[in-house]
Parts: structure tokens; C-alpha cells; sequence
């Protein structure tokens, strides 16, 4: 008996420290598989390599919005860059199909001609960002939907009221709401750029462009109501354009037709004109329009194609650094006075961002070659090209514009 119990001993002995070894070892495993998961997950295993993956066709990299877009602009072509200096407007959607996908066109317009039913309306546009899924970047589709007699929009989408019926409410929230609708309805249609709201002041009565396009007659009620319907089309991710600075309030001649011209100082437009445009970079606008207007005091040239404007005092003065479009630079006021391709380079070297061709397809692709030209004959550098070409690709970063449905 006292033979089996020591025998026993040393076995139990040993037991009890395999048990404990296994123990040990069991924890020691866990503890090193144990992942924190408030940590990020780092893979070393290509540490040499960009942090940034390809760009794919159609889509961003998900990535800070000021590296995402060097990225894609150290990635393109001329071709490409170029034609993200254009958003262009056609007849027939068979016309601009190839230009969108050959050509690379940065963004379309649809006016009323363009509009005939909701259904029909989704599917062109669905076709229009089809055409361009092959190119890295995702395309503009614009409208001009004001409200008043400047709506777009399909019937059945309902009556939208002019800017003047919205500012004598003088309720910032209803105005806020219309922006809001307003945003809702292109969004289901498929739009992600509108050219509005108007921030020009009608002070002069006799001024039958503007007139109810306006939200009114003070540089208050412009700015209190015009940031608000703005603020609306922001909430739904519509991207905005305040227009037509510096201030097409003041004319009696009609910019469709021929040039007007302002007769203001530069004192006069800080405190009247200026004002509501001043509010809507304070509370980042997202893309200002330039209007074909000459400030007789301050420059000969149209504003559109004033480097005096353009980047003297809306840049460096007033300090915006969105995105600048031109007024339709088919428009009288241009071709009465210029050619399309002397315009529009005279535009992106004022300053300009994106020339707006709304009517003509044709007219788009001469503008697209005649920027080639000029940056191949020295009148375009590739740095001021590059500087639109950013501001641009931000911009659409920022909304995350995508080409699917």
C-alpha cells in the first residue's frame, strides 16, 4: 500500500504540471491573437506601395478629399482635363453621347427642350451617365430650375414659384423648404448641379430680365432669403450656383441679346451688389456664376472674360475659392462682341473655372479644341489649367457625384 501511494506521488505530480504548463500556454496564445478593435487593422505587408488604390472609371477614392484629388489630377490626360472645363448643352442627346464619352466632357445641361415627361427625363439622364462610366471622372447634370417663368421641370412635378413670390414671404424657413423641394425633385430626376439661386437685386424697375427672378429689391431681403433657398438645395446634396455676379440688378439691357453695362464704382458695388454674393461665400457656396456684364468703372472687358473681376476682386477682394462658371457663352452679349473660341479662352485666363456652352453641341466641341490650341501655342499654361481642374474635381468629391444609378 505505502509502495502504490509513492508511486502515485511523483505521477500526480506530473499531472498537475502538464496542466499547469497547458494552462499557461493556452492564455499566452490568446492574449496574442487578441485584437483591439478600437484600433485600425494595419496591413504592412506593402508598406512601399501608394496608399491610395487605382481610380476606377466613374467612381472616387475614398480617401481625404485633398489627396483624392491631387491623385486624380496628377492621373490625367489633357484631353481629360480639358474637358472638365466644360458643361455643354445639346438638341438632340445622340449629339453629345460621343462628345461626353470621346471627348470627356466635365458636364451637360438639360433646358426645357430637352424635358417632356418625368419618365423620360430619368431615362435620358440615366443615358447621359452611362455614356460617361468609361471616364475616371463622373459627370455634371445641370439645370436651370429658378421657380417662375424659369422652371424646367415636367408638369407634372408640380408648379414651382418665382424667387420675388418667395422673398415678399420674407420667412427665411419657407424659403429654406422651397430650396429643399426644389433639391428633392432634381434629385429623383437625377441632377446633382443646379444654376441657382439669383442673387442679383432688382433695383432697377425697368430691368425685365431679372425682374421676378429676383428675391427682391434690398441687398437684405437678397441675402436674408437667396442663402436660405441655397442652404435647401445643400440639405439634399444638390450642388448650388449663385448667380450672376457682380450683379445683373442694374441693367436695362438684356445679356441674351447684347453686352450691359454697369456704370457703378467699385465703392458703390461693395455696398449694394456685392452684398448677398459676399453672405454666400461666408457660407461656402459651392459655385458662383459670372455674368456678361461690363463694369464700365472698373474694366472694358465683359465680367465674364475680366481677369479684373475674376480674380482681382472675386478671388483676392472678396476671397472665394470655389468653382467659377461662366454665364452661356452663346449667349449676345458674347458672340455679338466675340467668337466662342476667343471667349472662352479669354475666360479660363481671366480666371473662370468652367465655360458654359448651353446651346449647340458643336459649339461645345469648338470650344473644347480651341482651349487645346491655346494651351499648345502658349496662351493657356497647364498650371492655370491645373488650378480649374482642382477646384473642380473637389467639388465633386465633396458631393460624391457618381455616374450609377
Amino acid at each position: 500500500m505505502n509502495c502504490i501511494e509513492s508511486f502515485r506521488k511523483p505521477i500526480l505530480i506530473t499531472v498537475i504540471l502538464l496542466a499547469v504548463i497547458f494552462i499557461l500556454t493556452s492564455t499566452s496564445c490568446n492574449n496574442n491573437s487578441y485584437v483591439d478593435k478600437t484600433s485600425p487593422i494595419v496591413d504592412n505587408t506593402n508598406s512601399n506601395t501608394s496608399p491610395v488604390s487605382a481610380v476606377q472609371p466613374g467612381s472616387f477614392a475614398k480617401l481625404p478629399e485633398e489627396d483624392a484629388t491631387r491623385k486624380l489630377l496628377a492621373g490625367m490626360s489633357i484631353d481629360e482635363k480639358i474637358g472638365q472645363l466644360i458643361i455643354g448643352g445639346y438638341d438632340n442627346i445622340a449629339e453629345i453621347l460621343p462628345v461626353i464619352r470621346e471627348n470627356k466632357l466635365g458636364g451637360v445641361i438639360l433646358y426645357k427642350k430637352n424635358i417632356r415627361s418625368v419618365s423620360q427625363t430619368i431615362r435620358d439622364i440615366n443615358i447621359l451617365k452611362e455614356s460617361n462610366q468609361l471616364n475616371k471622372i463622373p459627370i455634371f447634370i445641370s439645370i436651370d430650375q429658378e421657380g417662375g417663368k424659369v422652371s424646367r421641370l415636367p408638369e407634372e412635378m408640380g408648379i414651382f414659384e418665382s424667387a420675388l413670390s418667395v422673398g415678399n414671404r420674407n420667412d427665411p424657413a419657407y424659403a429654406f423648404n422651397f430650396g429643399s423641394k426644389t433639391a428633392k425633385t432634381l434629385k429623383q430626376l437625377g441632377f446633382n448641379l443646379n444654376f441657382a439661386p439669383i442673387m442679383d437685386i432688382y433695383s432697377n424697375p425697368r430691368n425685365t430680365i431679372i425682374a421676378d427672378r429676383s428675391f427682391g429689391i434690398t441687398p437684405e431681403r437678397v441675402s436674408r432669403i437667396g442663402l436660405q433657398v441655397m442652404k435647401g438645395l445643400g440639405s439634399e446634396n444638390i450642388i448650388s450656383t449663385v448667380k450672376h455676379f457682380p450683379g445683373h440688378g442694374d441693367t436695362e439691357t438684356d445679356s441674351h441679346l447684347a453686352l450691359p453695362v454697369v456704370n457703378k464704382s467699385l465703392a458703390e458695388l461693395n455696398n449694394f451688389e456685392f452684398k448677398p454674393f459676399v453672405e454666400a461665400i461666408q457660407n461656402d457656396v459651392d459655385m458662383i456664376m459670372i455674368a456678361h456684364v461690363v463694369l464700365s468703372k472698373v474694366d472694358f472687358l465683359p465680367s465674364s472674360l475680366s481677369s479684373e473681376v475674376v480674380t482681382n476682386i472675386l478671388r483676392k477682394q472678396l476671397g472665394y475659392k470655389g468653382v467659377i462658371i461662366t454665364d452661356d457663352i452663346t449667349m449676345g452679349a458674347i458672340t455679338e462682341n466675340y467668337t466662342i473660341s476667343e471667349a472662352a479662352v479669354k475666360a479660363v485666363n481671366a480666371g473662370c473655372d468652367i465655360v458654359f456652352v448651353a446651346q449647340g453641341t458643336r459649339n461645345s466641341v469648338l470650344v473644347l479644341n480651341s482651349l487645346k490650341s491655346a494651351l499648345q501655342n502658349g496662351q493657356l499654361t497647364e498650371q492655370r489649367l491645373d488650378e480649374s481642374v482642382y477646384r473642380i474635381l473637389s467639388l465633386k468629391l465633396k458631393h460624391g457625384l457618381k455616374d450609377q444609378g
